[in-house]
This record gives structure tokens, sequence and C-alpha cells, in this order.
């Protein structure tokens, strides 16, 4: 139900739009997040918006960077990422906490995207 696009290669300093396509009805009332995976590393939380916005969450590593956003009109969430580094260069996910808690811990949100690739070239 949930499908990721947007990624690609990109210099240091760049930006890209990640979307997250939704589908289903009931999906608006679910907190959607992204993770991110990096070769040899463990899903590493980015960041994530409860539905209607209510609660917003970061990883330190992208605050300030980085901008999550919704359009439940369109079952869309949306992940803006400015000043990319390379370290940003990951497979990128998003899920659905069906429980619309914002939380940190992947193991709460049991519908995944297929994931996108991010590369931030130094």
């Amino acid at each position: 139900q949930l499908q990721a696009s947007g990624g690609g290669l990109v210099q240091t300093g760049g930006s890209l739009r990640l979307s997250c396509r939704t589908s289903g009805r009931t999906t608006s009332n679910w907190a959607i997040g992204w993770f991110r995976q990096s070769p040899g590393k463990g899903r590493e939380f980015v960041a994530v918006k409860s539905s209607w916005g209510r609660t917003t969450l970061y990883a330190d590593s992208v605050k300030g960077r980085f901008t999550i956003s919704r359009d439940n009109a369109r079952n869309t969430v949306f992940l803006e990422m400015n000043s990319l580094k390379p370290e940003d260069t990951a497979v990128y996910y998003c899920a659905a906490n069906r429980n619309n808690r914002a939380s940190y811990d992947a193991s709460e949100y049991k519908d995944w995207g297929q994931g996108t690739l991010v590369t931030v070239s130094s």
C-alpha cells in the first residue's frame, strides 16, 4: 500500500524530493515515516509525521536539512532533502504506523514501501 519514488544521484549540497504514495481509505489516519538503510548498516529512522501533521519528528542527523510533509488529499507524503551529504547515501523507505504513533522505532511500522535509492556523490 506504499510506494516510494524520487531517488537518484545528486552531488554534495544538492537536493531531492522523495514521494511516498499510499493507497487505501484509512492511510490518512496513519503516521507515515521515512527510514533509510546504507550498506552494512541497520535501518535508521529519518523522519515521521502523524496523521493531519499533529506530530513531526526528525533524526538529529537530518534536522534543519530535511522536511517531511503530507498531502492527505493526494495520499502522498514527501521528504524534501536539502544540503545533501555523502553520508545520506542509502535506500530510503517509507513506512506506515497504523496506530498513528510518530515513533522512532522501526518495529512499530507494519507496512513498508519498496525503497528508493539516494546516492550523494562527493
